[in-house]
């Protein structure tokens, strides 16, 4: 079962996190992952107390366990730290589930 997660971010350097995106991207696809949604958000009229973000996404993986190799990934983890922990100010996981074939 495909495992999936809907993520808000505080995205505070546009162009760092794109070049995270960029490079992350070929470490996510051999853990069975890829992106099924992107939004840059404009306005959050309810937000959790302070949680403010200015993107969502949906983020998968072939499995569980696969999403939990890829956070640990030491290519991924080398990655993160020079890009997204930059680039990013607030980060929130608002859900994550297991997607069951139709």
């Amino acid at each position: 079962m495909r495992y999936e997660m809907l993520v808000g971010l505080n995205v505070l350097d546009e162009a760092r996190y794109q070049t995270y995106r960029t490079l992350m991207s070929p470490i996510l696809s051999t853990y069975g992952g890829g992106f099924a949604y992107d939004f840059k958000v404009s306005q959050v009229l309810l937000p959790e107390a302070e949680k403010e973000i200015n993107r969502v996404f949906t983020i998968y993986f072939r499995d569980h366990a696969a999403m939990q190799a890829f956070f640990a990934d030491p290519a991924y983890l080398e990655v993160k730290k020079h890009h997204f922990d930059t680039a990013v100010g607030k980060m929130v996981i608002i859900a994550s589930y297991e997607q069951h074939a139709e």
